[in-house]
């Protein structure tokens, strides 16, 4: 079978594809003032977005995340699971959501082909998460996290951002949930984009505080899996659950890139933090065409950079994270 490659020796099997750009939540890192509604923008439809992973399939990508914006605001959100799962050669399928829509729909996700979800939490506590957020729903979220634990759902993670002066001092309350819960709490390094500067620049914390503290605490690095993302896990004898610490400002962290990513409209992107895109869209009309898009993408890759350049305070042309997905 191809595989796609890069000049730098990575492989990647892994897309993270947007399916939509639009939240309705309003997160002070990355939509302070809610989505706004730009041009009119039409989504790739149910059939592109099948088209696209059969033909990345075939050069062994094997991986799916379906990340938004909120990709469950898309009425045909499981539709677009149930096709992503049946494509042959696509053995997970996972998402990101804010958990806005997960009790009620944890059961159907998992049924149409998600095996591992991926659920914002950015606070334990009640009244900070809607302050971060915009929405006084974290119990509904909590709740949403329950009924996938029932709905058997392979794995599941808890993406929380790291914000000094907010949420940094939460680090005791989260162990203490995790430490009779199979959950998987990932601790994200704030990022700067393009609309968040001053709030970046108030409010980063590096990752490697939180990891210090937790080998302080007994925890201990673990291995990566194969088809992993960059994050270092972490894991305790004495804790159900694990962490995982992602911090793309620490040194080497692209060496490990293994993933590919196309927004909402059709656009692969090199890099989240890169200049630009490519369109794609014109080459996902028909499987026939199947052969050119592959040529397309493996070609695209040759331009791929070694890493970003986030240290030198350029962002690219990624206006927030809402925009691809992070």
């Amino acid at each position: 079978m191809k595989t796609l490659t890069d000049p730098h020796g990575r492989s990647f099997s892994y897309l993270r594809l947007s399916i939509t750009d639009i939240c309705n939540y309003r997160c002070q890192y990355c939509l302070p003032d809610g989505y706004q509604k730009g041009e009119s923008t039409r989504f790739l439809s149910a059939d592109e977005i099948e088209n696209l992973v059969g033909a990345l399939a075939g050069l062994g990508l094997w991986k799916v995340r379906l990340t938004g914006g909120e990709p469950t605001v898309r009425k045909d959100f499981a539709e677009i699971a149930a096709r992503v799962s049946s494509v042959p050669g696509i053995s997970r399928v996972a998402a990101t959501t804010n958990g806005y829509k997960l009790a009620e729909n944890a059961h159907l996700w998992r049924n149409a082909g998600i095996s591992a979800i991926n659920v914002s939490v950015d606070s334990l506590d009640r009244r900070r998460f809607a302050d971060i957020t915009g929405h006084d729903h974290l119990n509904k979220v909590m709740d949403g996290i329950k009924a996938a634990q029932d709905a058997g759902f392979e794995k599941i993670k808890v993406n929380t951002v790291l914000l000094r002066g907010v949420n940094d001092h939460e680090l005791g309350a989260f162990l203490a949930w995790i430490r009779s819960e199979a959950i998987s709490i990932r601790f994200i390094e704030l990022m700067e984009t393009g609309s968040n500067k001053e709030y970046f620049t108030r409010h980063h914390i590096r990752g490697q505080e939180i990891g210090d503290q937790l080998k302080a605490l007994g925890w201990s690095e673990m291995a990566r899996e194969p088809g992993a993302g960059p994050a270092q896990e972490f894991q305790h004898a004495d804790y159900q659950g694990q962490i995982g610490i992602i911090a793309p400002y620490s040194k080497d962290f692209c060496n490990t890139c293994n993933r590919l990513r196309v927004t909402a409209t059709g656009n692969l992107r090199l890099c989240l933090f890169g200049n630009g895109g490519h369109s794609l869209r014109h080459l996902l009309r028909h499987r026939d065409q199947r052969e050119e898009l592959q040529a397309t993408v493996a070609g695209l890759l040759l331009q791929k950079a070694p890493t970003h350049l986030l240290h030198f305070h350029q962002t690219g042309t990624t206006p927030h994270l809402a925009a691809l997905g992070g």
